[in-house]
């Protein structure tokens, strides 16, 4: 069976659903860092966060175009990028433009473009499987478009 959408006025949403998009708008502004603390600020659960999490976004949100700018700190050991880059194609995001600073102490900055389109609300927990990579010191969004 195909899925079907609907357009509903904010006021006649439940709360869970309308706090799901409050906290995904803190998380694509950076307003917190974590999908917990995202939820925690708008006195959602968790759970309730993952279960609207993909069912929900704003008529703005689902228009805009979809690039995310990337920071992250990785340490200079073979295969740490490699994962990361994997991580990245798994998860469906496209990567456009990467750059790498030279190793300094052991540590390289890396800023990649990616084309969010595919993951678009998965974002938060993209970053947060990035940063529990072996070697990923930071990840952070910087830019979205």
């Amino acid at each position: 069976m195909a899925e079907r959408y609907y357009v509903v006025r904010e006021d006649l949403l439940p709360d869970g659903i309308l706090k799901t998009e409050q906290a995904k708008e803190l998380l694509r502004r950076g307003e917190a860092a974590t999908i917990h603390e995202a939820a925690e600020k708008v006195g959602l659960s968790r759970s309730a966060y993952y279960k609207y999490k993909d069912g929900v976004y704003s008529i703005e949100q689902t228009s805009r175009e979809s690039i995310a700018t990337l920071s992250m700190d990785l340490e200079h050991r073979s295969g740490v990028l490699s994962k990361v880059l994997g991580m990245l194609a798994a998860s469906d995001g496209n990567v456009l433009t990467i750059s790498q600073s030279i190793p300094l102490q052991g540590m390289a900055n890396v800023v990649v473009s990616l084309d969010t389109t595919i993951i678009n609300g998965a974002l938060p927990e993209l970053l947060e499987q990035l940063r529990s990579l072996d070697g990923v010191k930071r990840a952070t969004v910087v830019g979205r478009s």
